[in-house]
């Protein structure tokens, strides 16, 4: 477009009598008419105060980027803006920025300042921006300060910041490649992450900056195998690819028991081999022997991990991104055992519906694949027919394919797709069907007189190409059976006058010199003919004809000897090298002169030498030594940044250098105390005759022995108690004593003395508990030294009274701990724990044997409401009874009874492990049958989930009669958020749907932390992932027992204890605004849940949740604000 035209049309079209007229005259500079006062308009709404326009300027300028637009003449008006406080306009100054700062260096680094107060921004979107500009300025001034942010963004609390430092890294490799040790801290660190955002990015930036350092990759092997599945798509891709060149260093060659058969079952020769070589058939057979015992002498087993990353990689078949579903196939290929390979054929087959960029990508790799896996894609062989609208390239691929596909019970229809092909209009096609029609003949014997025969026909068509094709493709053929072919020679002959393509007119000339023996009489005119138009022939066509001339020279001198002089004189002075060397070389080899040398008595041997036929093979036969999926594969050269796949390992890595050290996220009350496991001292016991049966075994591993304290902890509620108190007050004297029993006996008794309030004289009620517990012990075949059952004796049933009393006796015996006697609490703890012993005789841990499931109110009993608040060691203010099973276990109605017709269903969520899957909810349901008939055949079905949840469907219930009650567990993983999981609940006769949504508070499980722990972990979780809430606490809900419970049942979370509480002897008086804290992880991905309640004067109290799932953090402060208020 004319600059004048353009100016024109940029004014409307027309120019209006009074305007002034630019552009006319060259030399005023008006050609340049059509920049005249451009972008005027944005640059004063830029320069605005108002941020609404400068929002609507910045708008225009990112549209016309996106349109393509060249916008780089508004850099210092955008430049200014960096600093505006709206935070839209920021964004969208940052967008600007990463486009033109690399072409305005100088001008974005007077900005520089700015973007490093970006960094500091508390909006994540802005301190992701600042970097990614900051990161796209390439200057090398600037490195230190990209490095110092880099390294603090690695750090940020924002995955998404955390991602764009990972994206910054290859830029600041680029620019200086000498910052590479450094970066690789940051990479290792990143590396570390969980979130499934910085997964992908930090392993591109490793691949880019040191894919070389495998090393890296051991520890978080497991956890990206298993994040995989949750990392946008791209990432997967980057992730795969470099998880196949890691696991082709790390693990053995699953097929290698095949291949070394392969290697030794050899029984083809090869096609030059001679049948004289006898002993080399000897060497074969040795060595298929030795193959064959290796391959019975060790079997191979694939490695766990090995395992691990195909189960995780198999769904991602399912990708809607055809480049995640072309990598999976790639690892499938290089890594899985031949018989698991199958499964990528039907996905590659999937995304020949695509676009036929991205057919053309996949058929290549499957051409490869069909080369060695021809199997895994003959179920699919109508998927690769042509149609008439692929594109030349895409209809070559699939002719590779169907050629490799070919076999002897799919030919006939292979064959008939080809002829059809043959008619086609596209050239080109046509050409690489003739081709392909070649390949099957030499491929399948049984075929070859039927191509040929078609091919013959083809030599009568109207298309010159076709024909020349057909020639050179028989050409090929008849070196296989010259003899019984000569009929076709002959007519190939009588093309030589019409067929005009040099590579055709070349292959007629060598099949008439090399069978010239079988047409005597027609090859002399050939050359008659030939000689006439040599000089007007192609070059490939002149070297034939010399090379027809010498070998009728030598069977047939007599009527070619003048002709080959004639063409050997014309060939003497042609202009190409080529001709006129090979003319002077054939001159003296076949006319024997004085001076021609020893070669010329062979030169019949030279030139009519029998030659192998040619193997038509696949261009793709030795392709898959690139990476399948890879840019040099699809070149078949090496590209830029190609990294080889390594060879199997001859024996297999250490595989311990992938195990992570990680604390497991066992259930509170599973859990074994470190104590436990250091006890050398194991004595066998009677499952429930010990506290470790009962209350958890931290109590156990703290007394001296085993027995006693088994025997003493009467009840769940004692052992608890008890618990809390040793590992408040006299945790530390216990390890003494584990570790030197016999020393530091004296030293225990006193610190025990100075803790424990009734120590000094024990009671004639003691002792008579003393002689019941030995009746016990010799009961359980334990044995034990009799002062150290007294000390454990002496703890125990301190703890016991301090368990056994109320809340508020507490409460008084805390306050006046230093005045009271001890005698009066040690005559109330014996009457106590004499019932307790009762309770514990009744087999009140065992529920009587009932036709359903266990029911929820024994499940969760009092003991293991203790054992939880035991376990994590909180103080003994919480007794048995003060959390009852209806309290902390809300029922939902699941299903009416009036919409069930006679069924209702209540289910609630029952807090205990689901034992097949511990990723999901423990959901309990309760049936009843209201209905005067039997309700039959009670199951699930048509569940409908949203993405990443799973439901583990609860055992069939084959008949409930009329008025009874059934109950079954169910699990459900409902990936860490609160929609609902929706089923039919269907009998014999009816189906009804239903649907069960969570309580965020049922989404976790309780853990246990320390108080330094906990303060640890909430100073890692500060920021955007910190809510805080202030609020009235209600009147019934002023003491610490009200709000742990009612906190406890609105989550599953478990207490931290209070470390003030009983570190310290005497024991220190509680404080008078305590502060509780709770803890728990979601149950699906394990991310810290950190609960702290700080209570103030006159019921204020301050509510405080960290957790890295935001959604999750604020749905819980509702729920535990709502629980706390009411």
């Amino acid at each position: 477009m004319s600059s004048s035209s353009a100016f024109n049309e940029e004014k409307g079209g027309s120019s209006s009598v009074g305007e002034p007229e630019y552009g006319h005259d060259p030399a005023s500079g008006g050609i340049f008419s059509s920049d005249y006062k451009r972008h005027d308009d944005l640059k004063e709404m830029l320069d605005s105060n108002k941020d609404s326009l400068k929002l609507e300027a910045m708008k225009r300028i990112v549209a016309m980027i996106a349109r393509g637009k060249n916008a780089s003449d508004l850099f210092p008006a955008v430049v200014k803006n960096v600093a505006c406080k709206n935070i839209e306009v920021k964004k969208l100054v940052y967008v600007y920025l990463v486009r033109y700062a690399e072409e305005q260096q100088d001008l974005a680094l007077l900005s520089i300042s700015t973007f490093q107060r970006g960094l500091k921004d508390p909006n994540q979107l802005i301190r992701a921006s600042a970097l990614r500009v900051l990161s796209s300025i390439r200057v090398t001034i600037i490195v230190p300060i990209m490095m110092l942010a880099i390294k603090e963004a690695a750090s940020d609390m924002s995955p998404y910041v955390r991602k764009t430092a990972a994206h910054a890294i290859p830029k600041l490799y680029s620019l200086d490649p000498e910052q590479k040790d450094q970066l690789i801290e940051v990479i290792e660190k990143l590396l570390a992450d969980k979130t499934t955002l910085v997964a992908g990015s930090v392993v591109m930036a490793f691949e880019e900056v040191c894919p070389e350092r495998i090393d890296l990759i051991h520890k978080n092997y497991r956890k990206l195998c298993n994040l995989l599945i949750d990392v946008e798509e791209w990432g997967q891709v980057v992730i795969i690819n470099m998880l196949t060149r890691y696991a082709r260093t790390q693990f053995l060659n699953p097929n290698i028991n095949e291949s070394l058969l392969e290697e030794g079952g050899g029984a083809d020769k090869t096609f030059y081999g001679s049948d004289e070589d006898e002993d080399e058939d000897e060497e074969e057979k040795e060595k298929k022997a030795e193959a064959a015992a290796m391959a019975k002498r060790k079997p191979y087993v694939m490695d766990p991990d090995h395992r691990l990353l195909l189960r995780n990689t198999k769904p991602l078949l399912q990708s809607r991104n055809a480049a995640v579903v072309m990598a999976v196939a790639q690892l499938y290929f290089h890594l899985a055992p031949k018989a698991e390979v199958g499964v990528i054929a039907k996905a590659l087959v999937r995304l020949l519906r695509s676009h036929s960029e991205v057919q053309y990508v996949v058929l290549q790799n499957v051409a490869t694949m069909t080369i060695k896996r021809r199997g895994m894609f003959e179920p699919y062989l109508k998927s690769f027919y042509i149609r008439s609208t692929d594109p030349t390239q895409i209809k070559i691929l699939k002719l590779e394919v169907l050629t490799n596909l070919a076999n002897e019970t799919n030919i006939s229809t292979i064959l008939r797709e080809f002829q059809t092909y043959i008619k086609s209009m596209d050239k080109d096609f046509v050409a690489a069907t003739i081709q392909a029609i070649g390949r099957c003949a030499t491929n399948i014997g049984e075929v070859r007189d039927t191509c040929l025969n078609g091919l013959v026909q083809l030599l009568s068509n109207r298309d010159e190409l076709v024909v020349a094709e057909s020639v050179v493709v028989i050409k090929k053929l008849l070196q296989m059976q010259p003899e019984k072919h000569s009929d076709i020679i002959k007519h190939m002959a009588k093309l030589t006058d019409n067929i005009q393509v040099p590579m055709a007119r070349a292959s007629i000339l060598w099949l008439i010199g090399e069978y010239c023996e079988h047409v005597p009489k027609i090859a002399p005119d050939v050359l008659r003919k030939m000689a006439k138009s040599f000089t007007n022939e192609e070059d490939i066509v002149k070297l034939q004809i010399l090379n027809l001339a010498a070998k009728l020279y030598l069977t047939n001198s007599k009527q070619t000897k003048l002709l080959t002089q004639y063409v050997l004189n014309l060939a003497k002075y042609d202009q190409n090298y080529d001709i006129r060397d090979r003319a002077r070389f054939i001159r003296q080899l076949i006319v024997p002169t004085e001076k021609s040398g020893a070669l010329s008595k062979y030169a019949k041997k030279l030139f009519l030498a029998l030659k192998p036929a040619p193997v038509l093979e696949s261009p793709f036969k030795d392709r898959d030594h690139f990476q399948l999926g890879s840019l040099s594969h699809l070149l078949n050269a090496k590209a830029g940044g190609y990294q080889e796949l390594p060879d199997w390992p001859e024996s297999a890595p250490d595989a311990s250098v992938r195990n992570v050290e990680v604390k497991e996220s066992v259930p509170e009350w599973t859990k074994c105390s470190s104590r436990e496991k250091r006890k050398e001292k194991k004595v066998e016991k009677p499952f429930y005759s010990d506290s470790e049966g009962e209350s958890g075994p931290t109590e156990s591993a703290d007394s001296e022995s085993d027995s006693a304290s088994g025997s003493e902890s009467g009840s769940e509620g004692s052992g608890s108690a008890s618990e809390s108190e040793e590992s408040g007050g006299v945790s530390v004297s216990e390890e003494e004593e584990e570790e030197e029993e016999e020393e530091k006996k004296t030293k225990k008794r006193e610190l025990k003395k100075a803790v424990q309030e009734s120590e000094s004289e024990q009671s004639s009620e003691e002792e008579d508990r003393k002689h019941e517990r030995k009746m016990k012990q010799q009961k359980s075949d334990s044995e034990s030294e009799s002062d150290e059952e007294e000390e454990s004796e002496s703890e125990s049933s301190q703890s016991e009274s301090d368990d056994s009393e109320s809340e508020a006796e507490v409460r008084k015996k805390k306050k006046a701990a230093e005045s009271k006697p001890p005698s009066k609490p040690a005559k109330r703890e014996t009457t106590k724990e004499k019932k307790e012993m009762s309770l514990l005789d009744l087999d009140d841990f065992e529920p009587a044997p009932s036709p359903q499931v266990t029911p929820v109110n024994n499940l969760f009993s009092n003991s293991l409401v203790t054992d939880l608040e035991g376990l994590s060691l909180s103080e003994a203010v919480l007794l048995p009874a003060t959390i009852t099973p209806s309290s902390v276990l809300k029922s939902y109605e699941l299903l009416h009874r009036i919409t069930g017709e006679g069924l209702s269903v209540e289910y609630c969520f029952s807090r205990q492990p689901f034992s097949p899957d511990a990723n999901m909810v423990a959901v309990q349901m309760q049936f009843t049958n209201s209905s005067a008939s039997d309700t039959k055949s009670l199951h699930m079905e048509d569940v409908k989930l949203q993405s990443g949840m799973r439901v583990k469907e609860f055992p069939e219930i084959e008949s409930l009669p009329a008025g009874e009650t059934a109950t079954a567990v169910m699990g459900i993983d409902f990936c860490d958020s609160t929609q609902a999981a929706n089923f039919q609940l269907c009998t014999h006769t009816r189906k009804f749907f239903v649907s069960i949504q969570p309580p965020v508070g049922e989404l976790m499980r309780p853990v246990f932390l320390t108080e330094n722990e906990f303060k640890k972990e909430q100073g890692q979780l500060m920021g955007m992932n910190e809510i805080t809430e202030k609020l009235t606490l209600d009147a019934k809900c002023r003491n610490e027992h009200a709000i742990v419970q009612r906190v406890t049942t609105a989550a599953n979370l478990s207490r931290v204890p209070c470390g003030s509480d009983k570190e310290c002897s005497p024991p220190v008086p509680p404080p008078e605004h305590p502060v509780h804290r709770f803890a728990g992880r979601t149950v699906t991905s394990g991310s810290l849940v950190l609960v702290t309640v700080a209570t103030r004067e006159e019921g204020a109290a301050q509510l405080t949740i960290n957790c890295e799932k935001m959604v999750i953090g604020t749905m819980l402060v509702k729920d535990i604000l709502l629980a706390l208020t009411q």
